[in-house]
């Protein structure tokens, strides 16, 4: 006898396993916990199997899961190229995407390529700011969507990814070793500046400013040239410079989310696809936690 797969609880399968638990599954999806659970739990009621299964850090694919996880991804793919052909309205206009300096060049650089490939009538406009500046710009509506970096907490926008926040050094430099410390940030408006002021506060630190005018060239050439150390997100830090050890001496400094941030009202079509394509480019590279 056939039988057709639910799409809804396979997109829910998905969501939750990209996103490791029924909470931050629930935000993305924009229903309820309890529903997201009931939608997993009738897709494992369909097959007689587990598909998760809890550890210490969350949600775990069980073996049945791994085998539906795949397969499961390829067929939503084919199901939403199927809907774009069929609708016949091909996505045109204009995108204005916010992105933090750190960013635009490391982890989103392979999501513009691709989305680009797959919307050339969309003409697509980058505006390169400081998280704070582009919460502002959103909020403003001169931007359609944001990628934001944030310390982890409530937000209104949908956490992609967490990632450590770390100092980073010239390869067998000393400036960590120097006090007052020199620092080097890219802007006084940047996201990390409150988190690394206060846990050098927090443990009695005495800093200087070196290098502070929003151009991340500038500030890389700093740390490159042993003047300063700054701090930036672990998978964004250049391959010819150092995540500094705790031997350093420099105190551990705290976590931080990676968030897109939609308009309340009036997303476009174009936005709302360059939204997924942010979504499943970010959820799919594994950071460091």
């Amino acid at each position: 006898m056939l039988r057709n797969l639910d799409m809804t609880l396979i997109r829910t399968f998905v969501t939750v396993a990209d996103k490791g638990t029924m909470t931050a599954a629930a935000n993305a999806l924009h229903l309820t916990q309890g529903a997201v659970s009931q939608q997993v739990k009738r897709l494992e009621e369909m097959f007689g199997a587990s598909l998760f299964e809890r550890d210490r850090r969350g949600l775990r694919l069980t073996h049945a899961g791994e085998r539906l996880f795949g397969k499961g991804k390829r067929l939503l793919g084919l199901n939403d190229e199927i809907w774009a052909e069929m609708a016949g309205t091909p996505v045109g206009g204009r995108v204005r995407l916010g992105v933090p300096y750190d960013l635009v060049g490391t982890l989103l650089a392979p999501v513009l390529k691709v989305y680009a490939e797959a919307y050339p009538r969309v003409e697509i406009s980058l505006v390169c700011a400081s998280s704070p500046e582009l919460a502002s710009a959103l909020a403003a509506g001169t931007i359609n969507l944001a990628v934001i970096e944030e310390r982890i907490g409530p937000t209104s926008g949908e956490c992609l990814a967490i990632d450590r926040l770390v100092w980073v050094g010239a390869k067998g430099g000393v400036a960590s070793a120097k006090r007052p410390l020199p620092v080097s940030m890219v802007a006084d408006t940047c996201a990390f500046r409150p988190a690394v002021l206060s846990t050098l506060g927090e443990h009695g630190l005495e800093w200087r400013t070196v290098f502070e005018n929003g151009n991340i060239d500038a500030t890389m050439a700093t740390v490159r040239s042993d003047l300063a150390v700054t701090a930036w997100l672990a998978s964004t830090v250049p391959a010819d410079l150092d995540i500094l050890p705790l031997e350093a001496g420099l105190p551990p400094l705290p976590n931080f989310s990676i968030n897109l941030h939609l308009p309340e009202h009036g997303v476009s079509p174009a936005a709302q696809e360059f939204a997924r394509h942010i979504r499943d480019g970010l959820t799919r590279r594994p950071l460091a936690a």
